[in-house]
């Protein structure tokens, strides 16, 4: 039983991975900074979501989980934000640059 539900989980990443992989590949790279953007909105949300966990948890496993949770959230939205800062730059004029 739990056998069949982890060979699921796992056809599920896979399948995410290579969709996530064909949709990203075929992004122009004049959308990439807006989608850049929503995905560190969505990174924040995260952020939200796993300090509730880690304040709700009853367990040391459950606020362990939510604590790992809130710093890669939080990688991800500084990491995002840097390489959209980046990309905005080398659009800018040369005069700022």
């Amino acid at each position: 039983m739990i056998g069949d539900f982890l060979v699921l989980l796992l056809f599920v990443f896979v399948l995410a991975i290579f969709v996530g992989f064909e949709v990203i590949t075929k992004v122009p790279p004049t959308l990439h900074t807006p989608l850049m953007s929503g995905a560190n909105a969505i990174s924040g949300i995260t952020i939200v979501g796993s300090l509730a966990c880690m304040q709700m948890g009853n367990s040391f496993f459950a606020s362990t989980f939510g604590f790992l949770a809130v710093v890669m959230a939080t990688v991800n939205v500084v990491g995002g934000f840097m390489v959209t800062d980046r990309m905005l730059k080398m659009f800018g004029s040369k005069a700022k640059r």
